[in-house]
């Protein structure tokens, strides 16, 4: 009998980084797709930020298989829209197979869709060409409109995110700075991304550096970390700059996510308010239903043709998601993570 493999929430975090005791992994015999359902064999995982949010704020409960957006392949069909071999974006989580159709509810606002893996890579759907490259897409171009020569300051700048908003960036002409948490990362960041300049936050003279980076201040800041990165970059804003609020990943081992958006916010007081920086809250699934379409013909176009690249962090073995998980919540990967669960399926 084939067995599901599956990691669920042992408990509720209330404060910190994951630990070994936050989830378990267990095996529950395979479920059979009812009418109108197709169980699918899951292929890549997607590993990000939120979720830890979700977790944090009860959103999971304990025993709930752990939430994570998946690229899967059809085994078996009862539902019209699925044949069997078909590759779907769909949302399976942290398990081996899952249920896909109707009266399945956790999909929220990213909608399960059949893939052509001839035009990109299965993978791209959970990064460049899914929630990721969509959220860059949004933060930037809609919320912030950068203009030609403005400056655009990118903190992350080699994570699932920022890599997309760099590329996009100087597609727009915009002049673009990068912060990461090493070397190799700015050499990513400059050399393949094309950014012209890139920063490690680790350095003893990041905020000199990051001056130095930016001699006529800073128009659009796309804000994915908070804490030390957002108090450099705070002094060089522009009058009327524009900032996109992502995340704070490097607050996400302390309180709630309101809280943390509540400090951020009054650290930065005084300057929004004296200088009438813009501040744009991020929630991607806002801006599914107008621009998705746009989104997804714009930057399948650039990546077709050579002017967006990406890079992923690919961990083997379902096994190997906690461990993922708390290296990606740490600034331990180097581009966007990725479980490989399963063999990927051939374009």
């Amino acid at each position: 009998m084939t067995m599901n493999q599956q990691w669920r929430l042992a408990r509720l975090p209330v404060e910190g980084w994951p630990t070994d005791g936050d989830f378990v992994l267990g095996r529950t015999e395979l479920s059979e797709p009812a009418e109108n359902q197709a169980l699918t064999k899951t292929t890549y995982l997607s590993l990000d930020p939120y979720q830890w949010g979700r977790r944090r704020s009860g959103v999971e409960e304990i025993g709930d298989v752990c939430h994570g957006r998946t690229v899967s392949q059809v085994v078996k069909s009862r539902h019209a829209g699925y044949k069997e071999g078909d590759v779907i974006f769909n949302t399976n989580g942290w398990q081996t197979y899952g249920l896909v159709g109707e009266d399945i509810s956790e999909f929220g606002y990213m909608h399960p869709r059949v893939l052509d893996t001839s035009q990109a890579p299965a993978s791209t759907a959970l990064g460049v060409l899914g929630m990721l490259g969509l959220t860059a897409y949004s933060g930037l171009y809609v919320q912030c409109q950068p203009k030609p020569g403005e400056t655009v300051v990118v903190s992350a700048a080699s994570g699932g995110v920022g890599q997309n908003v760099v590329q996009i960036a100087k597609l727009k002409g915009c002049r673009v700075v990068g912060i990461v948490g090493s070397d190799d990362k700015c050499d990513f960041v400059v050399d393949s991304l094309g950014a012209q300049a890139c920063i490690n936050r680790k350095a003893p003279d990041f905020i000199e550096q990051l001056r130095e980076a930016c001699p006529d201040g800073i128009d659009i800041y796309f804000e994915n970390v908070g804490g030390e990165v957002f108090e450099a970059v705070l002094p060089l804003l522009n009058s009327r700059a524009r900032i996109s609020l992502c995340g704070l990943i490097s607050q996400y081992g302390n309180d709630d996510a309101a809280s943390n958006h509540a400090r951020w916010q009054k650290t930065g007081a005084s300057v929004f308010e004296k200088r009438q920086v813009q501040v744009n809250g991020l929630f991607v699934g806002n801006f599914v239903e107008d621009y998705q379409s746009q989104f997804l013909e714009e930057m399948s176009a650039w990546v077709r043709d050579g002017l967006v690249h990406y890079k992923e962090d690919i961990w083997h073995g379902l096994e190997r998601a906690p461990e993922a998980f708390d290296a990606m919540l740490k600034g331990g990967n180097f581009g966007k993570t990725l479980v490989q669960v399963s063999d990927a399926p051939a374009a």
